[in-house]
């Protein structure tokens, strides 16, 4: 049986030979030597003896069995050579009674080269084995700014901390968010104080069997061995589907897109068989990750394109059978200026659209699982379908019902979303806190100006350097001082607001709007008189406006149609001053010829003859981010992670930030963390 196997092991190998050679690849194994070569080591870690994944086990660490095997690890000798009766007699065994006897091998970048043991691993990749015993020894390579090497820096600290080796990923932070998805089932405390059983490394007690260092464990090896399970029954059901073969995105990848959608309980739960299932509802958001698609950005109203089934079976909405449509909000709209602003639009629309359309709130959705179980109950009990959620918190509560209910219409109030399964929406604010920053650039005396702004988000920092480049076009002796309201060391609005005046700021730049439960006078922009507000100006969100001109495509069946040039990709609605999304509102107290230079340019923003982000534009550190002749692309605007040079303040991170904050800036933050060496080991 042996030389039967051995004769069909080999026709693999030759068959991935002739694949390589026709594709212009090295068709052998890859060598360790050649490889580290071309990269700085700066150490060798011992790990001991560990478990290691077979498909990570890609070469030999010499030149001297390299054409011994394809590159697929199986052989391609002859059967009558010393090399191929060894592999047949070991073949034998394995079928006889299993290999155990542990190989040696050099683990550099999370691949495994070979150093004993190169026909033990073909044969158990022949019989498609998982895993095998191997002593193992880490080689480190420097740290650089190079993506796989911060990717493997930050697997380095997840492996100390978990002990797991067979999960990979294509995307920095992407082990830390894995942790952070699974739990953690001891605190930090005693994490940071448990005791090592040796010294960088794992050790082994002789038997085959691997034990771990205990310091650093987040896990329990309760928790290990469920997330195990879990993961093999996902990759087994993932390479079945063929998602193996998706270019752009590992296993790793995919296994955690599903644990961000369902929780890890819920994945862990899952059969073999639910959990092809749940893979093939995911479908789409995989082929989603595997094209790397960037959010395709609809700046204004798409055309309405009516469909040839719409024409001849047209929808007819009206007072007996009322398009149903429900908005979700995390807590009473008059509580927030923001949530009002959302609930003025619903308003809007049941003006616009009358009996042709229903529409209902929540108000209680407080967490995810409240915002699931409430667009459950109005999708299947009240017959609701469309659903707008207003948050940006609301996201995956949003995603997580979109997989579920695919005929209902769910959209999200957020920027920069890769889902195909819902669309989200947002506003061009930008471009008035531009018009803001002309106005307090212009008027003020000290040329100190203050910017009050929440969570470091997708689309806050445009707002704020927005501003800031306004005040800077008509006064390049301009300030902004900014201050964050989420910072955990900040107690209190009115100490910020006493900083800023310590400061002779005389003109601030504060939450856009007023909200019933709150008559202060600090919104918009305000100038400080004896410390009292006298309001220059006001941004505007007009959502009503953009519900409208959504509603609308819906209500004439050219909802699919309207952005058909964008099959297949995310799609985020930014709408802005030219579809009337937005808008300033001006005090008449302004100077008449300030009012007539923010006039003029509102006009120019609205026909796109003027931009705010336009010309040449210097960041705090100097750097020129556009060149003077060049337009920021709508991608850098929207990814912003840094402050125009006349800011004065920082951008936090999320440990910076109060509890109730992080959250929001896991999901949009546009800084995650500190940057932090990464320990090894």
């Amino acid at each position: 049986m042996s030389i039967t196997d051995y004769e069909k092991a080999k026709r693999l190998g030759d068959k991935a030979v002739r694949a390589d050679m026709l594709k212009g690849q090295h068709p052998y194994l890859p060598v360790l030597d050649d490889i580290i070569q071309k990269e700085e080591i700066i150490g060798e870690t011992n790990l001991g003896l560990v478990n290691i994944p077979l498909e990570r086990v890609v070469g030999t660490s010499t030149a001297s069995r390299t054409n011994a095997f394809a590159r697929n690890f199986m052989p391609i000798m002859d059967i009558n050579t010393e090399f191929g009766a060894k592999w047949s007699m070991l073949c034998d065994a394995h079928i006889a009674e299993g290999i155990h006897d542990a190989i040696k091998v050099y683990e550099f970048m999370n691949y495994f080269y070979v150093v004993e043991g190169n026909k033990r691993v073909s044969v158990l990749k022949y019989f498609n084995a998982d895993s095998i015993p191997a002593f193992v020894t880490r080689k480190i390579p420097k740290l650089s700014d190079r993506k796989d090497i911060k990717i493997y820096y930050e697997f380095m600290d997840f492996y100390k901390k978990t002990g797991v080796n067979y999960i990979w990923f294509s995307n920095e932070g992407s082990f830390a968010k894995l942790i952070t998805e699974v739990g953690v089932d001891r605190s930090e405390e005693s994490i940071s104080t448990s005791t090592a059983t040796s010294s960088n490394a794992d050790s082994a007690d002789g038997s085959g069997a691997v034990t771990r260092a205990e310091f650093g464990k987040v896990w329990s090896d309760e928790k290990t061995l469920e997330f195990k399970a879990a993961y093999y029954r996902f990759a087994s059901a993932f390479k079945e589907q063929k998602g193996d073969k998706l270019l752009h995105i590992t296993t790793g990848d995919a296994f955690l897109g599903m644990v961000g959608i369902k929780g890890f309980d819920a994945v862990a739960e899952l059969s073999q068989e639910a959990m092809k299932q749940g893979i093939k509802e995911m479908w789409q958001e995989f082929l989603v990750m595997e094209e790397q698609f960037e959010v395709e950005v609809s700046l204004n109203p798409p055309e309405a394109k009516r469909s040839i089934i719409s024409h001849i079976l047209p929808q007819q909405y009206s007072a007996a059978k009322p398009l149903k449509i429900a908005f979700i909000y995390d807590r009473e709209p008059d509580s927030s200026d923001w949530l009002y602003a959302h609930e003025l639009g619903r308003n809007h629309i049941k003006e616009v659209f009358g009996d042709r359309i229903s529409t209902l709130k929540i108000t209680t959705a407080k967490t995810e699982q409240d915002a699931i179980d409430a667009m459950e109950e109005l999708i299947e009990k009240q017959g609701v379908e469309v659903i707008f959620t207003t948050t940006t918190r609301l996201i995956d509560a949003s995603l997580k019902c979109a997989i579920k209910y695919k005929n209902v219409k769910i959209l999200n109030c957020s920027l920069n979303t890769s889902h195909r399964y819902i669309r989200t929406y947002y506003a061009r604010l930008y471009e008035v806190k531009f018009l803001s920053g002309v106005i307090a650039g212009a008027l003020t005396e000290t040329n100190k100006v203050g910017y009050v702004a929440d969570y470091p988000i997708f689309g806050n920092v445009a707002n704020i350097n927005a501003f800031a480049l306004g005040a800077l076009m008509v006064n390049p002796r301009c300030k902004v001082y900014l201050k964050w309201t989420t910072l955990k060391d900040n107690h209190n609005i009115e100490d910020i607001y006493k900083s800023l005046e310590d400061e002779g700021v005389d003109y601030i730049s504060d939450q856009d709007m007023i909200t019933p439960n709150n008559a202060s006078r600090r919104f918009g922009l305000y100038k400080l008189t004896d410390g009292e507000p006298v309001n220059m100006a006001m941004p505007v969100y007009n959502w009503g406006v953009l519900y409208e001109k959504l509603i609308d495509l819906i209500l004439h069946d050219s909802w699919a149609t309207a952005d058909s040039n964008t099959e297949g990709k995310p799609i985020n609605y930014w709408w802005g001053l030219s579809s009337g999304v937005v808008d300033l509102i001006i005090s008449k107290k302004l100077p008449m010829q300030v009012a007539r230079l923010v006039h003029t340019l509102k006009v120019m923003m609205r026909t796109n003859r003027f931009v705010a982000f336009d010309g040449g534009i210097s960041s705090q550190d100097g750097r020129f981010q556009s060149e003077p002749d060049q337009e920021l692309d709508i991608d850098d605007i929207i990814k912003m992670d840094w402050l125009c040079e006349n800011v004065v303040g920082k951008i936090p991170s999320k440990e910076e930030l109060r509890e109730r904050a992080r959250p929001i800036v896991e999901l949009k933050g546009v800084k995650q963390e500190e940057n932090e060496d990464t320990v090894t080991g």
